[in-house]
């Protein structure tokens, strides 16, 4: 009789072998699920919701997140995958791949009479030494190496989306990152703003170098399209507000009141004239055109003073815009108008508004040196432009890894063939107990190979025992996916991040080592003790 049902007797319990058995059925089950979409020749689920919306994706992190899983091992290694991907941007079918496959090479030896604690201990030792691997096969990129950030971006993007898509894509990942990289500062990925627009195919999806903001002027008679333009962004009302106060203006006659309703509008054009006098002081005598962009209101007289001047105005700008604005165009945000110069406003090379269906755009582009973009997301479906988002994160957080990591590895199951190699040499100069732990390692690494090998619809075996033997020859040897042949991933520019194979190893041992240890599984939760 278990201990724990001294306490509660109506807990529920699973014992040693039956509690190891059902944390690597679960593994399994995960795995079974996952292991199809792994690769560019992956394929697709399709989740359908309660409500009936549809989801064709084959992104581990979307599947995972959007499954209803209700066993508690298999919870516990999806929410370490999703885990994983919001650390890294991918990884999270690797990771869960790779501890099923730990665990089931684990239990080869437990049914032998191994104590799980030795593998663990092996699985640790492995991990240390695939660090040190890691750490040498890892080859340096900067932020001006385009051809390697755009080999980065393309291996990670095959695996979300078709190649076509994933080709536009790719360019437009690797330009955004660029262009928002500011001397001295990490990267900050929400510089770059993705904008969807429901029309049109997803490989029209470009790169704005500025912004769009998802709303137009509100006057008949301003210019819809100029060139050239100076962008004033600025937080100041030119509209009657009410008071902060609670406050009341008494009067004793109408021309009292008239007097009154004057005077507050006297106070709002000057606000309007300040802003034109410098339209007038830097566009009079030039192509040159003028912009506002204001994140409070402007009322129906003062967007019309503005318009005979020939000035596009724009109010009650969402205030993320504001705080892009300045990035993209330069200037300064102003919240007063007594101080205005030309230093105090932005640049933009084209400013046009455009209408989609009730919806207008203002696309604020050719910014001379934006520290802020925008990604117009097209798709002809809610479900693409959804499946081009999730591809574009990814592809953007690959790129951000490989700048912030310095280095690159080789992709196409090269690590972690290589690896294998190596922990082969490792665990034939060991002589402690724990060598069973560092094999059982080293045959789990083959998981990833095989499953591309699979997906590709070439023979696993034969595949295999020829990368094995390759690989002996050759350090950085990986699985072409076109011919089921060996091949070097650098040549073709197949490169994969170098965090997220740190991490989906390290998170991946960690999981399993616990999940071999657990030698009870007890339900005696509360809610047993009801009734």
């Amino acid at each position: 009789m278990a201990a724990i049902t001294l306490l509660n007797p109506k807990a529920e319990v699973v014992r040693k072998t039956e509690a190891l058995s059902m944390n690597q059925s679960a593994a399994k089950g995960l795995q079974d699920v996952m292991k199809t979409n792994l690769g560019p020749r992956g394929t697709m689920k399709m989740l359908v919701s309660g409500a009936g919306d549809i989801k064709i994706t084959k992104d581990g992190n979307v599947l995972l997140k959007e499954m209803q899983i209700q066993h508690p091992t298999a919870s516990l290694i999806a929410r370490t995958s999703t885990a994983m991907d919001d650390i890294t941007g991918d990884g999270t079918t690797s990771t869960v791949l790779l501890i099923a496959e730990l665990l089931k090479k684990a239990d080869n030896y437990i049914i032998e009479g191994v104590h799980p604690r030795l593998i663990t201990e092996g699985f640790t030792v492995a991990c240390k030494h695939a660090m040190e691997v890691l750490d040498s096969m890892k080859k340096t990129v900067s932020l001006d190496d385009k051809e390697t950030l755009i080999a980065v971006a393309r291996t990670a993007l095959n695996t979300k989306v078709e190649s076509k898509v994933a080709e536009v894509l790719t360019q437009i990942c690797v330009e955004a990152v660029q262009a928002i990289k500011l001397p001295d500062k990490p990267l900050d990925l929400h510089m770059i703003e993705i904008m969807t627009m429901q029309s049109r195919l997803e490989s029209e999806t470009r790169l704005v170098r500025g912004l769009v903001l998802d709303h137009g002027s509100r006057h008949p008679n301003m210019p819809k399209k100029l060139t050239n333009a100076y962008i004033l962004t600025c937080n100041v009302s030119l509209e009657f507000e009410k008071t902060e106060i609670n406050s009341g203006f008494f009067y004793k006659s109408a021309q009292e009141r008239e007097k009154l309703v004057a005077s507050e509008r006297e106070f709002i054009e000057l606000r309007v004239a300040k802003i034109i006098a410098l339209k007038k002081s830097v566009c009079d005598g030039t192509d040159k055109g003028f912009v506002v962009i204001n994140q409070k209101g402007i009322d129906p007289v003062s967007l019309d003073m503005l318009a005979r001047e020939g000035i596009m105005a724009l109010r009650r700008a969402k205030r993320r815009n504001m705080e892009r604005l300045t990035l993209a165009c330069g200037g300064v945000a102003m919240n007063s108008l007594d101080d205005l110069t030309e230093d105090c406003l932005g640049r933009a090379g084209l400013v046009y508004e455009h209408v989609l269906g009730e919806t207008k755009y203002t696309f604020v582009s050719d910014c001379p040196n934006p520290h802020s973009v925008t990604v117009l997301v097209h798709g002809p479906t809610s479900y693409a432009i959804t499946q081009i988002q999730d591809a574009l994160r990814d592809g953007l957080r690959a790129v951000k890894n490989a700048v912030e990591d310095g280095g690159v590895l080789p992709g196409g199951g090269a690590v972690e063939l290589k690896l294998r190699h190596e922990l082969k040499k490792v665990a034939e100069k060991t002589k402690e107990k724990y060598r069973v732990g560092i094999e059982a390692f080293c045959d789990a690494l083959l998981v990833i190979p095989k499953t591309l090998a699979m997906n590709s619809g070439f023979n696993t075996q034969e595949v295999i025992t020829q990368l094995d033997y390759d690989a002996k020859e050759n350090d950085s040897i990986g699985l072409d996916l076109q011919t089921g042949k060996s091949m070097i991933p650098t040549d073709l520019g197949i490169l994969d991040n170098y965090s997220v194979k740190k991490q989906y190893i390290a998170s991946s041992v960690i999981v399993a080592s616990n999940l071999l240890l657990v030698d009870e599984v007890m339900r005696a939760g509360m809610s047993s003790l009801k009734g």
